[in-house]
């Protein structure tokens, strides 16, 4: 036991010595690293996950440096060692949703190539679209493709290329159509194809009145960063999935400047204000 409150002694007078310069910057660039991941993160299930990995880590790390240098404290280090390792292995079992979007990301990096007036154009006929489905409570699901490349998802529907029109997203959704049932992705302002299947989010993530159609925007939403726009075939509500986090029952008056800061980074991030009793996890 003197042994241990030795160790403990000489590790903070260590700790003083240290300048503290140095130690700030470090710990401010820590702090910055860990604030990316975090906000990488959010909305989705491995926010949580990070959080207490990063807790057993942390408390372990302060543990294996305060035992003494001994033969007997040997094996403890050896053990954290290899937890580590094996740590590591799980993470990538675990995050691995979070680092496909982030490699996605990276590799298939692409803008929205239209001019400010066709994103207007693109998003009024969505709108269009959204109040006729709404009033008529026809369900639809529609992916609006950002920076992620969404190929995958394209190749497995029926591909069309045609421009975005209101009309041709009511046809599509309209009950009966062969089309109905699954997605449609837009890209570059065109109806890149319809009839693909999203990937759907656990249940447990949401809530069970919600149906597939809400799952599957939330899915993509974690997946990628498309924003995924869900008309409720039930209620008639129109909702929204972003940034891994569902917003649900919001104002068709108001939806045309919210697609609008989400598509165009130099507007206000008006999204931000949204209600947090809107957003499902």
């Amino acid at each position: 036991m003197q042994e241990l409150k030795d160790a403990i002694l000489i590790y903070l007078q260590r700790l003083a010595g240290y300048d503290p310069v140095v130690v700030g910057v470090q710990l401010l660039l820590i702090g910055v690293v860990v604030y990316m991941v975090m906000r990488f993160l959010r909305g989705t299930r491995g926010a949580g996950l990070f959080k207490g990995a990063a807790l057993v880590v942390g408390v372990m790390f302060v543990m294996i440096r305060l035992l003494p240098k001994g033969e007997e404290w040997q094996r403890l280090e050896f053990l954290y060692g290899n937890f580590l390792v094996v740590l590591m292995l799980a993470f990538l079992v675990a995050f691995q949703p979070e680092i496909r979007r982030a490699l996605m990301s990276i590799g298939q990096a692409r803008l929205f190539h239209g001019r400010y007036d066709q994103l207007e154009n693109m998003v009024a006929e969505l709108i269009e679209s959204a109040r006729y489905l709404s009033r008529n409570r026809i369900g639809a699901i529609i992916a609006i493709e950002r920076s992620v490349g969404l190929g995958a998802l394209t190749a497995s529907g029926t591909i069309l290329n045609a421009r975005v029109s209101g009309k041709l997203l009511n046809s599509l959704f309209y009950p009966g159509s062969p089309l109905h049932d699954l997605g449609v992705v837009i890209r570059n302002g065109r109806i890149t194809a319809a009839g693909c299947q999203f990937p759907m989010a656990e249940s447990d993530d949401v809530d069970a009145t919600l149906g597939s159609r809400h799952r599957a925007a939330l899915g993509l939403s974690r997946d990628s960063d498309a924003v995924v726009l869900v008309v409720s075939e039930e209620t008639g509500r129109a909702s929204l999935a972003f940034d891994g986090q569902l917003y649900l029952g919001l104002d068709l008056d108001s939806l045309d400047e919210l697609l609008l800061d989400l598509f165009e980074p130099q507007r206000n991030r008006k999204h931000r204000t949204l209600k947090k009793n809107k957003l499902i996890r």
